[in-house]
């Protein structure tokens, strides 16, 4: 498994492709296999250079000791990006991921070529918050992750219905075990999981920022989103200068139900001049 030193940890990465490079900055809870590996993974790789990675404390990337922030996310990725030799790229960021890209693009903007956020909001208050039972339901996986210890695929399966529609995982119980198993590749300790959910609740809130975004920036969004309400791609679309916005109507929060769509547009926006 290939690692590299940056900072205080050892971060875990894998690049697939070649081209222009692609930064690809997995959410909350996920590794550097959760992204869809049938078009989305196959189909940019034969555009791009994608680089993927743990974030710190994720799957195979150390936990380490400092608090945890958003913005500390941004520049491990920014680190990465250093490690190996990579001085500019495109950035793509879904739902936590998308926080990370925000910050991303404000503090290290000279690394941006365009920018994607999927799933995702600003935080703070200008944002439309996490819906209550989707916060009960990650409390509920975090009760019984401290109680078992490990995670399981039963535990892993709770998260399903946040990710996906009732209706794609009765259409598609196969991808959805796909989803399961690149979960427990690499799942992310307790430990981790609380870190982030404070790092996205206590101290991400990047709205009043978001007028400083340069890069090109296309914002994707699931109306069936039932983790991040859609209605923060238009608030976020307000904010940031030269941004728009997709809006797919049958996704739910990975975008897993139209991804060849999701896959065609972000290929679009990437590579028109």
């Amino acid at each position: 498994m290939p690692k590299v030193k940056v900072k205080d940890i050892q971060m875990y990465y894998d690049i697939r492709g070649e081209g222009f490079p692609l930064l690809l900055i997995m959410g909350f809870l996920g590794n550097a296999d959760c992204w869809d590996p049938l078009y989305f993974i196959p189909k940019l790789s034969e555009h791009f250079k994608l680089i993927l990675f743990d974030n710190r404390g994720a799957g195979r990337t150390d936990v380490s000791n400092k608090e945890y922030s958003i913005k500390l996310f941004a520049d491990d990725a920014a680190g990465l990006m250093d490690a190996l030799g990579i001085k500019r790229a495109h950035v793509l960021g879904i739902s936590m991921g998308g926080m990370i890209a925000q910050e991303f693009a404000l503090n290290h903007s000279e690394k941006v070529e365009k920018l994607v956020l999927a799933s995702t909001f600003c935080g703070g208050e200008k944002a439309v918050p996490i819906p209550g039972e989707a916060a009960q339901v990650v409390m509920d996986i975090s009760a019984t992750l401290a109680e078992k210890g490990n995670w399981d695929e039963k535990i892993t399966r709770k998260l399903m219905p946040l990710l996906f529609t009732q209706e794609f995982m009765e259409e598609n119980p196969g991808l959805v075990d796909v989803a399961v198993q690149l979960f427990l590749t690499a799942p992310t300790p307790l430990e981790a999981l609380t870190r982030q959910v404070e790092a996205i609740i206590l101290s991400f809130d990047a709205g009043a920022r978001l007028p400083q975004i340069r890069a090109p920036t296309l914002i994707l969004a699931g109306k069936k989103d039932r983790y991040i309400p859609s209605e923060n791609a238009e608030i976020m679309a307000k904010l940031i200068p030269n941004s728009k916005i997709a809006y797919f109507k049958n996704s739910a929060h990975m975008l897993q139900e139209e991804m060849e769509k999701v896959t065609d547009t972000v290929l679009d926006f990437l590579t028109t001049p």
